[in-house]
């Protein structure tokens, strides 16, 4: 090779040094595929174990390609109330035959406490059903708020502010780490009609949809859009059936025997303090109809189940 063309080899790198030099290179992120299996390291790129086995006698290496085959086992986030004030709520939370992953106090501070890890199962949800799964602990994170509850003279509570920015940046968290569906973020009573009230009525569901972008919300163009198909006549097992097969297909663990019974009423009731809290008393009104209908046909087009 020549002088010039040297020289010119001798620029070209140059410049190709000084491309590379400023260009920028995207930072690598950590992507947590699921709790006790794998992450991706984002200074080396390989996977490390967040559990696994160790081994006297064997190596258990994480230098392997993680299988795709996989995906998150929360799938539900649970709200609840405790009914007791927060110095009494980390007691019991704590060193009773009861938990939850989460305590919200009722104090205005920057505080949240964790009780047990994400990546271990919480004992919140107890017997328990929503989308036909049930026995929720196994798969849901549950977030305990203090609050009396109907505790006081069987009137429910108010949640002030600040404790509800706690739960909704808390929510919004979880639900996107684990990708939550909307209408898998629930209360206690969606999960457990009749046998528990929490969070309430009181609790702004709205609000954490509008502000928070978590949970579900039906849209009011559809709700009056159902309204003026309010059939009105509501005693025949037909619409009974109907009403129920709409409540199952939203989540609630119902039967489609086209009587209100029990078991029925209770998840009206539930879904009306969830959706309706100005008025819940179990019967399924135009409004209350509405609702259920505009919900399924934004959540559950085809019945999605998750």
């Amino acid at each position: 090779m020549n002088v010039k063309g040297l020289v010119f080899s001798g620029i070209s790198c140059f410049f190709l040094l000084t491309s590379c030099a400023t260009s920028k290179v995207p930072p690598k992120t950590i992507t947590k595929v699921i709790r006790d299996t794998v992450i991706i390291n984002s200074k080396t790129d390989k996977p490390e174990m967040t559990r696994a086995a160790k081994l006297e006698n064997y190596n258990v290496t994480t230098d392997y390609y993680p299988s795709i085959s996989q995906d998150e086992r929360v799938r539900f986030l649970v709200l609840h109330y405790t009914a007791i004030n927060t110095e009494l709520s980390l007691k019991v939370l704590t060193q009773k035959d009861v938990s939850s992953h989460y305590l919200i106090n009722d104090y205005d501070d920057k505080q949240i406490n964790l009780l047990v890890d994400e990546t271990k199962r919480a004992w919140h949800a107890g017997i328990s059903k929503w989308k036909g799964l049930d026995n929720l602990n196994f798969s849901s994170i549950g977030i305990e708020i203090v609050n009396l509850g109907n505790g006081t003279g069987g009137v429910f509570q108010p949640y002030p502010d600040y404790q509800i920015k706690k739960v909704g940046e808390l929510s919004r968290d979880i639900v996107t780490r684990y990708n939550i569906s909307p209408f898998n973020v629930v209360g206690h009573a969606d999960i457990a009609p009749g046998r528990k009230p929490d969070p309430g009525p009181l609790f702004p569901w709205k609000k954490l949809y509008t502000d928070y972008g978590v949970g579900a919300w039906y849209d009011d163009a559809d709700k009056y859009l159902f309204i003026q198909q309010y059939p009105w006549d509501t005693t025949s097992s037909v619409f009974i059936t109907q009403v129920q097969t709409d409540l199952k297909k939203y989540g609630y663990d119902v039967p489609a025997n086209g009587m209100i019974d029990t078991q029925t009423k209770n998840a009206i009731i539930a879904f009306q303090m969830h959706f309706r809290p100005e008025k819940y008393d179990g019967i399924v009104d135009a409004e209350t109809w509405a609702i259920l209908k505009a919900l399924n046909k934004k959540y559950n087009p085809k019945n999605n189940m998750f």
